[in-house]
């Protein structure tokens, strides 16, 4: 397919430009920085201008964090350019839509509430507490509406906190503190898996709107989850699964999308 990678010059747009392109696809990079080609997907007109002629767009291109810029701008940016491509695929007839939504709309950083159980699913009732929250929360609804529209199948990837081989370094760090990692249950994805994700996301026989949590198969942490959960949240409900399984679950993503994350921090730090 030929692909557009909104976001491209980013952590996660790095990953998915070379992985597509290492397996077959013709791929067009676009961001604001970077030697990718320059649009602005804010406007409508240049976000049409670089969809024209192709058959899917991966879309993370995204204020990718709250606390960035102010929550006004963050709200704007991210819900106007997730409209801008999602009607630029409507309008142009594209064949799938690839876009990042984010673990943030799960609750975190669970201090205001606590999860409502663990590991977390998508069944887990959204509760957003940033702007960048909310902005991927109603991107998730915006979808349902152009696919229901459109036909176009719009796959949303609930990104868990991306890392590069360099990042794990920073990991032992976390290990005497079960609270410094609380913030999102003490989960993150290896950034070829998420690479991995939007590349079975363009391929997988879908034919509507979803969206699928992405992580890592384990925590960031050396100790077990069950003593975490026990630690951190008593009183939530959790279902014990591997010692160092992660508390955000993968698994409806492995069922549709056949999603297997590949990497661990495991095998580049010594725990």
């Amino acid at each position: 397919m030929r692909v557009v990678v909104t976001g491209s010059s980013g952590k996660a747009g790095l990953f998915v430009v070379d992985d597509l392109a290492e397996h077959g696809h013709d791929v067009l990079g676009v961001d604001l920085v970077g030697h990718s080609l320059r649009a602005d997907v804010t406007d409508f007109g240049q976000t049409a201008e670089v969809l024209a002629g192709a058959d899917a767009v991966v879309h993370l291109a995204a204020i990718p964090a709250p606390g960035i810029a102010t929550e006004a701008e963050t709200f704007r940016t991210n819900m106007l350019s997730t409209f801008n491509v999602f009607e630029a695929a409507r309008v142009l007839g594209l064949k799938r839509v690839v876009w990042a939504s984010s673990e943030t709309i799960l609750g975190l950083p669970f201090d205001a509430e606590p999860p409502a159980y663990a590991p977390i699913d998508e069944e887990h009732p959204p509760l957003p507490q940033s702007s960048y929250a909310e902005s991927k929360l109603l991107g998730e609804e915006l979808a349902r509406q152009v696919s229901r529209r459109s036909g176009i199948p719009i796959v949303g990837l609930r990104f868990s906190n991306i890392m590069g081989v360099a990042d794990y370094e920073r990991f032992p760090s976390y290990w005497d503190d079960a609270q410094l990692r609380k913030w999102n249950l003490w989960s993150y994805v290896d950034g070829r898996d998420v690479a991995l994700a939007c590349r079975l996301g363009l391929e997988a026989p879908l034919e509507a709107a979803d969206h699928f949590i992405v992580a890592a198969a384990d925590t960031v942490m050396t100790r077990p989850s069950r003593d975490l959960m026990a630690e951190v949240f008593p009183e939530v409900p959790y279902k014990a699964g591997g010692e160092h399984e992660s508390l955000l679950s993968s698994a409806k993503a492995g069922r549709v999308l056949g999603y297997v994350p590949q990497h661990s921090w495991r095998d580049h730090v010594s725990g």
